[in-house]
């Protein structure tokens, strides 16, 4: 009590806790693992994804088949941890299980038994084997409970249970025994319990939720950084490896246009130049190509825990987008830095820091197109071909393979749509209206003297405003925005391909609808226990007594 009354410390004590319920304090730091990466065990990872529901608002779980391909003794390990929640977090939890050992049917409090569609027996674990001896069935001694009860339904299976040998043995059907167990004393309290109507009056207060999600956003943005700065973290060497290709581009890219190979005397010497900012623009413009495979690989654990309302959309996008902010800026620094006097660009100071800006925009905004195409084509296999498609009309429409005045009248909307011309209007802009471009003087085509300078932006189709550096930074400024917001409303609205649908045989629902059942309430036909659950305590009884159950 005292320790959990300490700000900042409670939280911490929450997480250790329901490790060690959950038998994962032993690999608390271990990575999960993927098919690339060995990570923990699979009982574990059962017990993590158990861990997730545990603490989101979902307070009641329906479990079903947990036990597939795990040992006796592992799902033995996981139901007993589901039990300790269940009695110490008042939760409900309700579990199939498929042939379960003694011990660990013996974890459960309430059980569920359903054959042919039809409840056989709903309640107190204790009075099962009570129910079918009054029915004239026993167990033996040496039999599991759980088999017994599989079998004892069964037509062929029945007879070897038959406990009064004064009478003839007499085949039970299933609808007998569920006639039956509504004149069993547990039957009768089940039917007297759901018969009196709930008093709302006695119900908490506290129980009505008007909030989707039962964290604040506070907490939530604090917790969502702090998983975006730890994934950062395991995967720096992206991040470094990043920094250095993008030095070791710049150091080829310098060589090839080097600055004393880089003169300003002529349009065509002009042209090398425009040719250097195209480079730039472009190795900029992918290298933020790394967050379509990053993001991709997050998308189905984002989707679980975005429909089991964890928290909205924004919570994961605003940390993935601000905590790149300072790597960008780092590569943006490192690119410039490189590359600006050593291909000898504009010397002036202020234009040094004006292309440092517009590298660092053309990043943020490529980032934003990439996490874009993620959140919409939400698999690697569509992003490379839609994705693509995107990227292809962006560089045809950019301005650059093709001139402006060449682009037809019909799909000039898609000029001023391409991010890339406002970045590469901006270079542009910035360098041609240096001194050096502008104190020089070349004859048109009328001999009439002009600015080289002006003509090299009118020789490459580039609009010839000196604002254009401002309408070019707002541009790349505004497509940022616009492709961040974009791939939240994806996530928000978009759910993942592919999701699987329940299906049944023909086989099974042509001998349901024989039986008189109709084709959605079918089941497999097979008799399956139901084990145990968790409800965090606005679970009561309509008595206001607690109503947490492992059933």
């Amino acid at each position: 009590e005292e320790a959990t009354s300490m700000e900042g410390v409670e939280s911490s004590l929450q997480t250790d806790y329901t490790l060690r319920i959950l038998g994962l304090d032993i690999c608390a730091d271990t990575i999960v693992g993927d098919q690339m990466q060995r990570g923990i065990s699979g009982g574990q990872k059962k017990r993590v994804t158990t861990g997730e529901m545990i603490v989101g608002p979902t307070k009641v779980l329906f479990m079903d088949e947990i036990s597939t391909g795990l040992d006796s003794s592992t799902t033995f390990q996981i139901v007993k941890c589901l039990q300790q929640i269940v009695h110490l977090g008042e939760a409900t939890i309700l579990m199939s299980l498929l042939q379960p050992a003694p011990e660990t049917f013996e974890l459960f409090d309430d059980i569920i038994l359903l054959s042919e569609g039809q409840i056989v027996y709903q309640g107190p674990r204790d009075f099962v084997l009570e129910f079918f001896e009054s029915c004239g069935f026993r167990c033996p001694e040496r039999k599991g409970t759980a088999d017994f009860l599989q079998e004892v339904t069964s037509k062929k299976d029945q007879e070897q249970y038959w406990a009064d040998k004064q009478r003839p043995y007499r085949y039970i059907s299933v609808s007998e025994f569920a006639q039956t167990f509504k004149r069993f004393h547990v039957g009768l309290e089940l039917e007297n319990h759901l018969s009196v109507p709930f008093d709302k009056s006695r119900s908490h207060q506290a129980a009505l939720v008007f909030s989707k999600h039962s964290v604040s956003t506070r907490e939530l943005l604090k917790a969502s950084f702090d998983k975006e700065w730890l994934l950062i973290k395991r995967n720096s060497f992206v991040y470094i490896f990043k920094t250095i290709q993008l030095i070791i581009v710049a150091l080829i890219a310098s060589t090839v246009f080097l600055r004393t190979q880089m003169h300003t005397r002529n349009l065509d010497d002009g042209f090398v130049y425009v040719g250097a900012l195209l480079f730039t623009l472009i190795v900029n413009m992918f290298n933020g190509f790394a967050e379509l495979p990053l993001t991709i690989t997050r998308l189905p654990v984002f989707f679980k825990h975005r429909d089991l309302l964890f928290y909205p959309a924004w919570i994961f996008t605003l940390p993935n987008v601000v905590l790149r902010i300072p790597f960008s800026i780092i590569e943006s620094i490192v690119w410039v830095v490189v590359t600006y006097y050593t291909m000898g660009f504009a010397p002036e100071a202020d234009r040094f820091f004006k292309q440092l800006l517009l590298v660092f925009l053309i990043q943020q905004m490529a980032g934003g197109l990439f996490r874009a195409i993620a959140g919409l084509c939400r698999s690697m296999i569509i992003a490379q071909t839609g994705g693509a498609l995107f990227l292809l009309i962006f560089f045809v429409l950019g301005g650059f393979l093709l001139p402006k005045d060449f682009i037809p009248k019909w799909w000039i909307w898609g000029y001023w749509i391409s991010p890339l011309v406002y970045g590469y209007n901006a270079l542009a802009v910035n360098e041609f209206y240096s001194p050096r471009w502008m104190d020089k003087f070349v004859m048109d085509k009328n001999g009439v003297p002009k600015r080289l300078g002006m003509a090299m932006l009118e020789g490459a189709n580039i609009f010839t405003d000196k604002n254009w550096f401002w309408i070019g930074a707002a541009g790349l400024l505004g497509f940022t925005i616009f492709f961040n917001v974009l791939f939240t409303l994806c996530l928000t609205y978009l759910n993942p391909l592919g999701k699987p649908q329940a299906v049944i045989s023909e086989e099974t629902a042509k001998e349901a609808e024989d039986n008189g059942l109709p084709r959605e309430t079918v089941s497999n036909g097979s008799t399956r226990r139901n084990g145990s659950t968790r409800r965090n305590g606005s679970m009561k009884s309509k008595d206001g007594s607690n109503n947490s159950k492992l059933f």
